[in-house]
């Protein structure tokens, strides 16, 4: 049906894959900007030789190299952990406002977070940085837990990969300026204030895309519903499929699947603040929740964010010497992130699938930290550094196998958990396993930028061993545990959690939508969406 579009399991007219959809998700994705670019611009800004003066980061006779160490990672981690908090608390602002109204508050935390951080200065010291760098998490963690459930909440099942996938992308487009901006500003402006406040006041660029373009998005339609809103809930998805009319038989079918599910969770979850939390008491409720939230932890095992927010000391481990030369490095980490993204986006996620990049991705990413791994042992690097300044043959092709790491990486497990995540839950329990995935991430990720630091000055090369056992590990994980979710519509989440072995349940469930469609007559050929009401 096109680059945009996708056979779905029903018959779909063209007007779903409308601009809305596609432009709805683009907006709230200015959210994963927000992260994206923190995560890449804070380690080379820390790194800055104004910042390091600034705030005198460099005295080694006032302070020790582990405590300078602490101090950085101090900078990082508390980002981490507000967004943590956040996470759990987009919770409740989604059940009393739902999607679009918590998009916006937590929105407005970050930009207050980061508007703190412009005031620090030297004889301030760092404090604003920290308290403004704890709101902005907050603000992070809330947006984290509601773009992917909002987006998925408005996705039409076949596509549904790929415009969660926008919010990745979105991601990737802030850690590209974040990678770059201290190397331009390094290559063409002299060190002063100035050049390390420019890198946090872009902060504020997304996030206020983000709140005007919010003034445009609508309400979830399935959050209407399951609110008890039908009359604005019925608007809305006529309008994000295209102005369709509510008779529309497409239209119908989705509302029918919707009530079937919301019903089943009335029955089985109930209705209220509380009631997902007391569904946890079922043993397929928290085992979905425990298996999504787990996922973060491999993505974070796999070294990722230890390279985000400290890539100039990774770089200077393999023997990358130089503060330009580091941010150039980063800088060309991120354009293969986003280039690689963008064909995970467009083709990956909805074609090959979800588990099978996770697998792929992990054992070929683990290969490549193995390898990385020897070098550094045999080619210490930090204590024979090449005497012209440039890197060994040894270190170029540690370097080729770096990048090679981010091409398997990239594609599989950067953001494929958060497409899982933003679609494995039934509609009751969708906002509190997310807050639940979203809390995971967050908490895995403030474990690895906290001791990062000090994981380099222990273990050396025994880092990269670390991240590429974990990454081992992680394909039993997938294989034998999470079902392939592409192409399943979000109201039959629970049978196909119910089928074992998950390794088999992707094919036994479009078996049995093969089935309904064969008994409703339509064969191998589409049907026309009156001919098909007829047979219903």
């Amino acid at each position: 049906m096109g680059l945009l579009t996708l056979k779905e399991d029903r018959p779909t007219p063209k007007a779903v894959y409308n601009w809305r959809v596609y432009t709805a998700a683009s907006v709230a994705s200015w959210a994963a900007c927000m992260i994206g670019y923190d995560s890449a611009f804070i380690g080379t800004t820390l790194a800055l030789p104004s910042f390091v003066d600034e705030f005198k980061l460099h005295a080694p006779k006032q302070i020790s190299v582990a405590h300078l160490a602490l101090q950085k990672a101090n900078i990082v981690s508390v980002y981490q952990a507000g967004a943590f908090f956040g996470a759990l608390g987009a919770y409740v602002s989604s059940h009393y406002l739902g999607r679009k109204k918590s998009l916006l508050f937590w929105t407005t935390i970050f930009m207050i977070g980061a508007g703190i951080m412009l005031g620090a200065n030297g004889d301030r010291g760092l404090g604003l940085i920290i308290g403004g760098r704890v709101l902005a998490g907050l603000g992070v963690g809330g947006c984290s837990n509601m773009v992917p459930i909002y987006i998925s909440e408005l996705s039409p099942p076949a596509v549904r990969g790929r415009l969660v996938g926008i919010y990745e992308l979105g991601w990737q487009i802030g850690g590209l300026v974040g990678f770059w901006i201290n190397y331009g500003l390094s290559e063409t402006m002299a060190p002063s204030r100035r050049q390390w406040t420019i890198p946090f006041a872009i902060q504020l660029v997304p996030g206020g895309c983000l709140l005007l373009g919010a003034l445009w998005l609508r309400e979830s339609p399935r959050w209407l519903f399951a609110n008890g809103k039908r009359e604005e809930a019925m608007k809305n998805l006529c309008w994000i499929r295209g102005d369709l009319p509510a008779d529309h038989p497409y239209i119908l079918e989705e509302v029918e699947a919707i009530d079937r599910q919301v019903e089943h969770d009335r029955i089985h979850v109930g209705a209220g603040f509380w009631k997902p939390f007391l569904a946890l008491k079922q043993k397929k409720v928290l085992y979905r929740f425990l298996l999504g939230g787990g996922l973060f932890l491999w993505q974070n095992g796999s070294g990722i964010n230890a390279i985000n927010y400290y890539s100039p000391t990774v770089f200077k481990s393999i023997g990358v010497t130089g503060t330009n030369t580091g941010f150039l490095t980063t800088g060309i980490f991120g354009v293969v992130k986003t280039t690689l993204t963008l064909v995970w986006l467009l083709y990956l996620i909805d074609h090959l699938g979800r588990t099978k990049l996770l697998m792929i991705g992990a054992f070929g990413g683990s290969m490549c930290m193995w390898y990385i791994a020897a070098y550094i042992k045999i080619a210490d690097p930090k204590n024979h550094p090449s005497p012209s300044g440039q890197l060994s043959s040894g270190g170029i092709s540690a370097m080729f196998f770096f990048y090679l790491w981010t091409a398997f990486y990239t594609p599989s497990w950067n953001g494929t958990p958060w497409v899982v995540n933003s679609e494995m839950y039934s509609q009751q329990t969708r906002s509190l396993g997310q807050a639940f995935a979203a809390a995971n991430n967050w908490f895995w990720n403030f474990l690895i930028s906290r001791f990062t630091p000090q994981m380099f000055l222990k273990m050396d090369y025994g880092v990269y061993m670390f991240f590429a056992i974990l990454m081992l590990l992680s394909i039993p994980y997938v294989f034998f545990l999470i079902p392939e979710t592409k192409g399943i519509p979000l109201e039959k989440m629970d049978e196909l959690f119910e089928i074992k072995p998950a390794y088999k349940a992707h094919r036994t469930m479009m078996a049995r939508l093969d089935e309904v469609d064969h008994v409703l007559g339509y064969g191998n050929e589409k049907p026309k969406n009156d001919e098909r009401m007829e047979s219903v």
